[in-house]
């Protein structure tokens, strides 16, 4: 009898067969080719940016939104600003592609000028709250100290207050008519909390990276470290929570119209409120601007999670 402790003699019918590397396509796969030039972190971004089908999606109607709020008179005949009585509430057809609201306004016209507004508003609100943010959370991170104390407190209390309340406590303490880039200021005001937040965590991580170190015994400044070797890497997570910001800007931008607190310009806000007297005989009228509303900020929220895919493969999700 076999003991159960000695060793097993394999039959031919137990033996693991281990295929020739010629016969597989491991060497195909796992082939790197020398010769190409080794891509920097913007480039490898860029390469799967392009590859990612969201990315393309997003940034298509993007592009095309960007054309119409630039040329909206080329998708249409007639002025958003004048209404005809005659045509009131009309169905879509005569000459009007989407019908025509209460007050005889063409709903396609105002679809189109709204997005020259809402994109407006939204970029600057963007461009500026990431200037303060960044400013304010690259400083605290990096200076660190009383500074970073300070600093984080005002945060903390601007982010403690909501977007849109805040906003609407400005308007109604303006005497006087708002332009765009008021309404954007206004915006940018209250919205620049997360981006502080997030500068100031990955400041903290890059400034104490050994090039960091480097740098700074080799006798450069803090100015020139935070400048030059700091914000750059650092800068990927507050592009991607600008583009996500304009998004929330937009919307932003769309409640404060549809509570009237805008600056009379044509808004999808404004349309939403507008027909909401109708909404019982002519549903669609709320329907128009609000999809044109979903499909923006949908835009942006897509090429923000495509942009963080690509500048953070570690956060992509499984």
């Amino acid at each position: 009898m076999r003991s159960d402790h000695s060793p097993r003699t394999l039959r031919p019918a137990d033996e693991h067969f281990v295929a020739p590397l010629d016969e597989t396509p491991l060497r195909e796969v796992d082939a790197v080719d020398t010769t190409a030039a080794p891509r920097s972190m913007w480039g490898e971004a860029a390469h799967n940016l392009i590859r990612n089908p969201v990315f393309v999606v997003s940034a298509l109607l993007i592009l095309l939104l960007l054309f119409i709020a630039a040329f909206p008179g080329l998708f249409t005949d007639f002025d958003p600003t004048k209404g005809d009585l005659g045509v009131s509430n009309q169905k879509p057809g005569d000459g009007h592609l989407l019908g025509t609201t209460v007050q005889g306004y063409d709903v396609w016209a105002r679809i189109l000028y709204g997005t020259r507004t809402s994109l407006s508003v939204g970029f600057f609100a963007m461009v500026i709250s990431t200037v303060i943010g960044v400013v304010i959370g690259a400083f605290a991170g990096y200076v660190g100290g009383w500074i970073d104390e300070v600093l984080s407190r005002v945060t903390e209390i601007f982010f403690a207050l909501p977007l849109v309340l805040g906003a609407i406590v400005a308007f109604t303490a303006l005497s006087s008519g708002v332009s765009t880039f008021t309404i954007a200021l206004i915006l940018a005001v209250f919205g620049w909390t997360n981006i502080a937040r997030i500068t100031r965590g990955a400041v903290l991580s890059v400034k104490s990276q050994d090039f960091v170190t480097a740098s700074t015994a080799l006798g450069a400044g803090k100015l020139t470290n935070l400048a030059k070797h700091v914000l750059p890497n650092a800068i990927a997570p507050v592009i991607v929570t600008a583009t996500v910001n304009l998004g929330v800007f937009i919307v932003a931008q769309a409640t404060l119209s549809y509570l009237g607190l805008g600056n009379g310009s044509i808004s999808w806000g404004s349309d939403i409120s507008d027909a909401q007297p109708a909404l019982r005989n002519n549903p669609m009228m709320l329907f128009y601007p609000s999809v044109a509303l979903a499909i923006c900020v949908l835009s942006f929220i897509m090429l923000g999670d495509a942009v963080r895919d690509a500048l953070d493969p570690k956060a992509r999700k499984r």
